[in-house]
């Protein structure tokens, strides 16, 4: 497995707050920009058993090259739940398999450290995790920056 991508960034909020903010994977859009919506399976609060379908919007348009009859939505299925921890999901892109890590860290009593991490292992994972990382590395430099804002805001 490769290392894709990673992103550390604190938020103004406790522990507790920031993890149920960002369980609400159905609520994403408002910061995500890429997605469109979310479907998640049981709905609600994401869990352990939590599966789920993100579909994307047009900023993932470069994928239709190599997509082109394909609807862009990328199904996950949670791996991993430690909850106020961390929790894991995995998804595919073509021959990869991406494994997308959602850690959280108490800095203090108002202020979580979240830090994601992107992995890929399959068939062509040098290659295709570099062109995968260019294009939503740009995403994730549009939404956090969104989430971080929101989530700072839900806190009054």
């Amino acid at each position: 497995m490769i290392t894709l991508l990673r992103r550390e960034f604190t938020v103004e909020l406790p522990l507790e707050k920031a993890w149920q903010h960002l369980a609400r994977v159905e609520q994403w859009p408002s910061w995500a920009k890429h997605i469109k919506r979310v479907e998640v399976q049981p709905p609600g609060e994401l869990g352990p058993r939590s599966t789920g379908r993100l579909h994307l919007t047009s900023a993932l348009a470069a994928f239709r090259v190599l997509l082109p009859l394909h609807d862009l939505t990328a199904a996950f299925k949670v791996t991993e739940f430690n909850p106020y921890r961390n929790w894991k999901w995995v998804g595919g892109f073509l021959w990869l398999s991406c494994h997308y890590d959602h850690r959280f860290e108490e800095l203090n009593p108002t202020q979580t450290k979240l830090t994601w991490v992107i992995e890929a292992k399959g068939f062509g994972k040098s290659v295709l995790g570099r062109l995968f990382a260019k294009v939503y590395s740009k995403n994730l430099d549009r939404a956090i920056p969104l989430l971080v804002e929101e989530m700072n805001a839900s806190r009054v």
